[in-house]
């Protein structure tokens, strides 16, 4: 069956996934936080987890490494023992996304992550790409 190029082309198109070709605008959502005495108090942390679509342990592990400070969390927000600013947070936010959660490929948010082998690997459900993530 011999097709010319415009049939291989509606081919093509059809078997691209749905969510590569939608264009809506994706913001890294900003942390509500604030510091009481050597504490910092993150509120709002449930929807930023639904956000990200990731394990909230994983995101704790991620903050207590990034800022060499014990974070806990309970109540819908995360408690940092020690002071952390409201800019320096949201950088930490804006890597962990960088990092774990936007695909390398075409940027979209629509990533899971797995392990296959002991290797964390984060595969895009928008492209199809996949990419090795380091381990916490």
């Amino acid at each position: 069956m011999e097709m010319n190029y415009e049939q291989m082309l509606d081919r093509a198109y059809l078997s691209i996934p749905k969510k590569a070709l939608s264009h809506e605008r994706f913001e890294i959502p900003k942390a509500d936080s604030f510091i009481q005495g050597n504490k910092t108090f993150v509120r709002g942390f449930n929807e930023l987890i639904r956000t990200m679509r990731r394990e909230k342990k994983h995101f704790l592990k991620f903050v207590t490494k990034e800022t060499a400070l014990p974070a806990s969390e309970g109540n819908n927000q995360i408690v940092i023992s020690g002071k952390v600013g409201a800019i320096q947070f949201n950088k930490l936010i804006e890597s962990y996304f960088k990092q774990f959660i936007l695909c390398h490929e075409c940027g979209k948010p629509d990533t899971n992550l797995t392990t296959t082998s002991g290797v964390q690997i984060m595969k895009c459900e928008a492209c199809g790409a996949t990419k090795p993530v380091n381990t916490l």
